[in-house]
């Protein structure tokens, strides 16, 4: 059992990592931790290679990573919530992904062949909503090939409260144990993209 854990958060031991942690001590197999502002990778420069060939012309740290992709079971996205949205460094990693979408569009390929399962886990204090992340994040994992989303986990009371004794989170975040190590079945996935049940996703920001 491989998972991919992309870790969206610049803060070393703080909410969102002290929640990876418990993912990854829960001995669900190798586990590969993606942390995006202390990794090389650069934001899609639209050169359009893609549109004609495999991969990426920009060669860094997401050429492995892209490996690791097409043979993970498990992909997991993990950040805090900056302005209702998603953090600037899981965006600029996000946009790299533009090979899988040119690929179908362009290329008329099957890019990943295996299918995956996915999961959203979102921290943050303050105003605003989960909504926005939420609904990018899964658009992420959808061109990652998962079509299997586990429910949003989420802490969205930090600046009163650390996520780690947030018990409805830590509940999720066990929940997400056992959904990525269930057998697939193919049954109808928890969370639909928008192609799948042709109209946007909802998101409970407030529930794990």
């Amino acid at each position: 059992m491989k998972t991919l854990i992309i870790n969206g958060s610049p803060r070393m031991n703080g909410d969102t990592e002290s929640l990876i942690a418990l993912i990854v001590k829960s001995n669900i197999g190798d586990c590969k931790v993606l942390n995006a502002y202390r990794c090389n990778i650069s934001p899609c420069m639209d050169c359009r290679y893609c549109w004609e060939n495999r991969g990426c012309a920009i060669r860094d740290e997401m050429q492995e990573v892209y490996d690791y992709i097409g043979v993970c079971d498990n992909i997991l996205i993990a950040s805090p919530i900056y302005f209702s949205e998603l953090t600037g460094k899981i965006l600029d990693f996000g946009s790299r992904l533009q090979t899988y979408f040119c690929g179908r569009l362009f290329r008329q390929e099957e890019v990943i062949k295996k299918t995956k399962k996915g999961a959203v886990i979102l921290v943050g204090g303050g105003d605003g909503t989960m909504d926005k992340a939420y609904e990018t994040a899964c658009t992420l994992l959808h061109h990652m090939n998962c079509h299997n989303i586990h429910k949003l986990v989420s802490s969205h009371n930090t600046n009163k409260r650390p996520a780690i004794e947030d018990e409805q989170t830590l509940m999720g975040i066990q929940s997400i144990v056992r959904f990525f190590g269930e057998k697939e079945t193919f049954e109808k996935p928890l969370y639909q993209t928008e192609s799948a049940q042709d109209k946007k996703p909802k998101c409970d920001g407030n529930r794990a």
